[in-house]
């Protein structure tokens, strides 16, 4: 298997390309999120990797494959919950995922110059109402910070989870279960 280039400064992403014994190095390509005017969350996610896809072609070219994804979480009211802005947007994200069902959501696009693969894949979680207190450490914490929901299904979240369908590296940005016999050659 080939290095790979993942274009995302996410260390979720690139901890899981570790733990499945993934040859890479990370780099970001300059794309604006915020140019995306959908509310519907699959279409956000596509749009995003996708732009973020294009945006590497022109900025690293194909020498090395390219991996690019986008994760976001929509609420059980099918809002979209983006990244937090701030202390105060994070509290709001938590507090409507808390006691909540909602869907995680990637999107990945792996180019080289023979193959391209997209995956979009969701993994929904039902979580137990949040302890005030623990929210409040966590918001503390500023771990929340750079996160699709504020969310950290392998952390804070962790202990809330009632149920969960679908894969924990969907949830962390990045289904590389999918990816892998894309890759594997």
């Amino acid at each position: 298997m080939e290095q790979i280039c993942l274009c995302s400064s996410s260390e979720s992403r690139a901890l899981l390309l570790r733990n499945f014994g993934i040859d890479f190095v990370q780099k970001s390509p300059d794309y604006d999120e915020e140019q995306i005017s959908t509310h519907i969350a699959k279409d956000f996610v596509y749009t995003a990797s996708k732009g973020k896809l294009e945006a590497a072609i022109r900025e690293f070219g194909l020498e090395v494959p390219l991996l690019c994804a986008d994760t976001v979480i929509a609420a059980e009211d099918g809002s979209i919950l983006r990244k937090p802005k701030n202390l105060e947007d994070a509290k709001r994200i938590l507090n409507k995922q808390s006691g909540s069902k909602i869907s995680i959501i990637s999107s990945l696009h792996y180019k080289s110059k023979t193959l391209a693969f997209s995956d979009i894949s969701a993994t929904e979680y039902h979580f137990a109402d949040f302890e005030e207190e623990d929210l409040q450490a966590y918001l503390d914490s500023g771990l929340w910070q750079g996160k699709a929901g504020g969310c950290m299904v392998e952390g804070f979240c962790k202990k809330y989870i009632k149920s969960v369908n679908g894969y924990e590296s969907c949830a962390m940005g990045l289904q590389v279960e999918v990816l892998l016999p894309w890759i594997k050659h």
